[in-house]
């Protein structure tokens, strides 16, 4: 799976998919859980760089002492909203307002879609950010919190 990068706006950014071919439809079921699961770990402020503990400890956690307090103490690190996957020929896409979630939740989705891609759904391309020149972006979009648009 190649991935690439255009103009990247957090509050603003698409997301897109190819596939090697027309997705069916149960391709479309497993590209969509990995994509809703993610989302709503962001939602609930799952991808906070400042609050990981566990990655910065190291390779032995075993009785390793967890402060609860810190989330208290730093800024939140939430998503802020998704919108309806969409598709076309070979291609999908989602729109997402990444709110202040940081740059390691992208980490996460792409390790997810690559083993995704291995296993399950052949994805030839992912493009993070940017208009993709075959489907024009229009500004309507159905989110799935319509009261955050």
């Amino acid at each position: 799976m190649e991935v690439q990068f255009r103009e990247f706006n957090p509050f603003d950014v698409w997301v897109w998919v190819e596939f090697d071919t027309v997705p069916a439809p149960m391709e479309k079921q497993y590209l969509e859980e990995v994509f809703n699961s993610w989302f709503y770990l962001g939602k609930l402020g799952g991808f906070n760089a400042e609050n990981l503990q566990v990655q910065d400890m190291g390779v032995e956690v075993s009785y390793m002492d967890y402060n609860t307090k810190v989330s208290d103490e730093i800024m939140m690190a939430p998503m802020h909203n998704m919108a309806e996957f969409e598709y076309e020929g070979v291609w999908g896409r989602c729109w997402f307002d990444l709110g202040t979630s940081d740059l390691i939740a992208l980490d996460i989705l792409i390790n997810s879609l690559t083993q995704l891609s291995q296993e399950l759904v052949v994805i030839k391309k992912l493009i993070i950010g940017g208009e993709n020149e075959d489907w024009p972006i229009d500004n309507k979009r159905q989110t799935m919190f319509a009261d955050d648009e």
